[in-house]
């Protein structure tokens, strides 16, 4: 089973080459004998099959026309764990008890009514609390290209569905990078929308994250996006349409960020999407963007939304990381979470600022090369009790303290054979122009090779038709 695209797959259905049934059990079967990153924690089982069943009989009755009001029809999709879906178990990637009514979240219906076929449920952090998806409820997701090396996260799980091949599209969610960061790691397109573009249920308190797709290119991430984007009635943020304004596409200002201390591979390789953005005629300078005690205010309110909804009773069940986070929560007071709002504010009104001279941002996704597989990020930030878990990711979270739309596509592999992605952020509703320079930049860059073929593994099958690993 190898990476097909969106694009792929209809042409292949639309032509009769391959019946949706064919293809749904194919990505089924190949789930179950092949993941053996451990991308998911729960297959589809006869609801997917019956779903395919329709889109056949839709296929023959309308032909390629049928596509005209379903654009994701016979499209193999997964969802990150965190998500609510009707016909699959949803665990949040936690030991505790999920009390939520098991319906789709608006994200996953409009995907289905778009003719999409949801095969699974993918592995998550526990409630996606780090940009990992070391956990207790699931071994963690391995990196595609060295196994040995993390998936990210929090959605790492989606990014290495389709890195592997195992389905055309993801629906992940972007707190602090969550989509980005796994999209770099694996090699593939992550678009984390502007905030409020597409309807996250239940809300977040923090008001920090987004929903939104992971793919092989950015035209199917862009597709993706376009189908679960729109107001819904149960997220107050949500409706937020495009804000872009007209631009001379032929010559944009780019504002080059380097974090401090990025990786030499990891800038060798993102500076050739420099020189490509330089060789289209744009404008590209250096910048620097600076915001005193951002990296403790995003700690501080991530922890105390955390504690927030957390019982005492529960610490037993609760992944240790993730407690320790929970209990730094604990100690901050009202002041302290006021104040760290205050950095939040700043950094919108210092982003705002920066926005008026550019009309992007670009920068390497991740500093970092992926470290091992069991950890929550490289060895200096590997000890949760250091509250250093997103520290080594300086440009995923500030993009969800602003609600900027960013999107990280690949662009190449370091020495190691490991992926790295470039980050392009613009302004807040600004995604078209964002989808559309990356989609120019993406035709540039040469493409990356497959992640090595995947071996065989043993699966078990609930009496369900529904597999948890």
């Amino acid at each position: 089973m190898t990476a097909r695209g969106i694009r792929r797959t209809k042409e292949l259905l639309s032509r009769r080459e391959l019946t949706v049934v064919e293809h749904v059990q194919d990505v089924l079967a190949a789930v179950r004998e092949r993941d053996h990153l451990g991308a998911y924690v729960a297959v589809a089982g006869d609801e997917a099959l019956r779903a395919a069943a329709r889109a056949d009989e839709l296929i023959r009755d309308r032909g390629r026309e049928a596509w005209w009001d379903l654009p994701l029809l016979g499209v193999t999709v997964s969802v990150k764990d965190l998500l609510q879906t009707r016909d699959l178990p949803t665990t949040r990637g936690s030991l505790l008890p999920n009390g939520r009514p098991a319906q789709d979240a608006p994200a996953v219906a409009r995907l289905r009514a778009a003719g999409a076929i949801v095969v699974g449920k993918t592995t998550t952090s526990e409630f996606g609390w780090s940009a990992s998806t070391v956990g207790r409820l699931a071994p963690p997701t391995r990196n595609p290209y060295d196994p040995s090396r993390s998936a990210g996260g929090s959605s790492g799980g989606a990014a290495a569905s389709v890195a592997a091949g195992l389905c055309e599209g993801a629906l992940g969610t972007d707190g602090s990078g969550s989509i980005r960061i796994p999209a770099a790691f694996c090699g593939v397109v992550g678009y984390k929308p502007s905030f409020g573009r597409v309807p996250y249920y239940p809300n977040g308190a923090d008001r920090l994250a987004h929903q939104g797709p992971i793919a092989a290119t950015v035209a199917d991430a862009a597709l993706l996006g376009q189908v679960i984007a729109g107001p819904h009635p149960t997220d107050p943020d949500s409706g937020l349409g495009s804000l872009d304004s007209p631009r001379d596409m032929r010559s944009l200002r780019i504002g080059w960020i380097e974090y401090e201390g990025t990786d030499p591979e990891i800038r060798r390789v993102t500076e050739a999407a420099r020189d490509v953005l330089l060789d289209e005629g744009h404008l590209v300078e250096e910048v620097q963007v600076r915001c005193h005690n951002l990296y403790p205010a995003v700690v501080d309110i991530l922890a105390a939304t955390e504690a927030a909804g957390t019982r005492p009773e529960d610490e037993e069940l609760i992944d240790p990381g993730r407690l320790h986070v929970v209990r730094h929560g604990r100690t901050l007071s009202g002041v302290a979470v006021i104040q760290a709002e205050e950095i939040r504010q700043n950094l919108r009104a210092t982003l705002r600022a920066v926005m008026d001279d550019y009309d992007l941002l670009a920068m390497a996704t991740v500093p970092v090369e992926p470290f091992d597989a069991g950890a929550i990020g490289p060895d200096w930030a590997a000890d949760v009790r250091d509250l250093l878990w997103l520290a080594w990711a300086p440009a995923s979270y500030p993009y969800n303290m602003t609600g900027q739309p960013a999107a990280s596509l690949p662009a190449g592999l370091t020495s190691s054979g490991l992926p790295a992605g470039v980050q392009l952020v613009g302004p807040v509703g600004a995604d078209d122009l964002v989808l559309t320079v990356a989609r120019r930049l993406e035709a540039m860059l040469p493409p990356l090779p497959q992640p090595p073929a995947a071996p065989p593994v043993a699966a078990s099958t609930g009496t369900t038709g529904e597999r948890t690993f």
